[in-house]
């Protein structure tokens, strides 16, 4: 962040943090938040033990500044605190609690650990903190290199170093740090556990953040709901794959582990027993920092998992609000439809087209058929009579189609179906087998006809021979009912 004008006076003018240290009651905001949220780790603190302690921090200072001091209540001055003009506390209500909860904000606690910070140390070191930079330097540097024989390199020079250590302890030849590098290296530890407590505020604020702007597109989204659950889902998982929360995954990680706490607590125990530690006067809470740092990533775990049930009630009450809308309009459509039940509208009320699919495969397509070129004698064409008889030419058979189709509509007006059998019995063929194809034709083309390959039917009809004989002809084929 660039410190020009603009931004240093957006920030003294906005930023709580800011806002606190130039209050006229900075001092009581800052002792009294420090002595109660972030020297013993407290996360969470219900309105009536946090109003009980103003009190009596507000009796106290009457008691040295006079009666006038502080004027206002305890439970006035932390609503203040918490009001959005301050923002130095947030006040919240805890699932099935009706009772309202105080926790620090990650500005008011970096204020208060900045005014810590101003106070004058008895002692400052700074070869712990060099080694560290080198320590980390070197980390980065082996971690980022991707040549195999260079790492090896590497590993087989650490061996050596490990190896002549150990020679030398054997020989009895060993150095032991002396008391200022033991101060300084633990005060080095206590300004980062400090640290890391502050860190893990933040970044439960940070998802508290998340959860608010998604509750905000939730109550705003207009479109579909699988457009909105990607979208948060995928701004959830970028804050979890971002840097903040691989690190604190790691960190929950390494911590949960009980080897892991069992061999902070054996170092903490020996540490604090040195002599030049305890001449440091250390916190009582320092032998239980690990703890503190789980108990705080723990909570922070459980503020992720409290905003994901309520994301999830919340997706749940928007759903129940859409299914009620759809019932609400089925209702509606079943009561119309009891209103209309007596005297039901004429004509056709609605329809619906019968789903097909034109499928047309590559295979069913022609091949290419040549142009047929036709051969035309050259002759000359010569007047007379011919001796063929022109009656086959007039001895056609013409299927009247628009009779058939008549005889079908007027057979189906009074029933449901009719099988071609019964039509032909009600009206026998004229035209003899010609005229029974057309009948099928006309099952595929112009009415709706069932094929029922299990049953067969016998057709007759009566025809003409050569000589004029009338003789009788049967067909056999499948049974073929024409439906409505």
């Amino acid at each position: 962040m660039t410190l020009d004008f603009a931004t240093l006076e957006s920030l003294r003018t906005r930023h709580p943090a800011w806002r606190l240290l130039r209050s006229d009651h900075a001092p009581l905001v800052a002792s009294f938040l420090q002595r109660v949220f972030i020297a013993p780790n407290v996360r969470v603190m219900s309105v009536a033990d946090l109003v009980e302690a103003l009190e009596d921090e507000l009796y106290a200072l009457r008691e040295q500044l006079g009666e006038d001091a502080f004027p206002k209540s305890a439970q006035e001055y932390l609503n203040d605190w918490a009001s959005i003009e301050k923002g130095w506390l947030r006040k919240f209500y805890q699932q099935g609690s009706d009772e309202p909860q105080f926790d620090l904000t990650p500005a008011t606690e970096k204020a208060i650990a900045w005014l810590s910070a101003l106070s004058e140390r008895s002692f400052v070191g700074t070869g712990s903190r060099l080694l560290t930079l080198f320590d980390l330097l070197k980390q980065m540097s082996e971690g980022s290199e991707s040549d195999p024989a260079k790492r090896l390199a590497e590993l087989h020079k650490r061996r050596a170093e490990t190896d002549a250590e150990i020679a030398r302890i054997q020989a009895g030849d060993f150095a032991l740090l002396d008391d200022s590098a033991l101060k300084d290296r633990f005060q080095q530890f206590m300004q980062l556990a400090r640290e890391l407590l502050t860190d893990f505020r933040e970044v439960e604020y940070n998802f508290r953040q998340l959860d608010r702007k998604v509750r905000e597109q939730i109550a705003l989204w207009e479109g579909a709901k699988g457009g909105l659950l990607e979208e948060i889902m995928g701004e959830r998982d970028a804050i979890g794959d971002s840097d903040q929360g691989k690190s604190f995954r790691a960190f929950c990680d390494f911590l949960m582990s009980s080897r892991r706490q069992e061999e902070l607590t054996g170092l903490l125990e020996h540490v604090l027993a040195l002599p030049p530690v305890i001449e440091l006067r250390p916190d009582a809470r320092t032998r239980r920092v690990h703890y503190d740092w789980l108990e705080a990533g723990e909570h922070t775990l459980r503020t992720v998992a409290q905003l994901s049930q309520q994301l999830r009630r919340f997706l749940d009450d928007q759903a129940w609000l859409e299914n009620k809308r759809i019932m609400d309009i089925l209702h509606g459509i079943e009561s119309k439809a009891l209103a209309l039940r007596q005297a039901p509208p004429a004509g056709d009320i609605m329809r619906i087209a019968q789903p097909g699919a034109a499928i047309e495969l590559a295979m069913e397509r022609p091949l290419f058929t040549p142009a047929f070129k036709p051969l035309i004698a050259d002759i000359e064409l010569q007047a007379g009579d011919s001796d063929a008889d022109p009656a086959a030419l007039y001895a056609q058979i013409v299927v009247d189609k628009a009779r058939l189709t008549r005889h079908i509509r007027q057979a189906l007006q009074t029933r449901e179906q009719i099988m071609l059998s019964e039509l032909i019995d009600t009206q026998p063929l004229q035209q003899g087998l010609a005229e029974l194809v057309t009948y099928l034709q006309l099952g595929s083309e112009s009415f709706k006809a069932v094929v029922d390959e299990n049953t067969e039917d016998l057709i007759t009809w009566n025809a003409a021979a050569h000589d004029g004989a009338i003789v009788s002809k049967q067909a056999r084929l499948p049974r073929v009912i024409f439906v409505r």
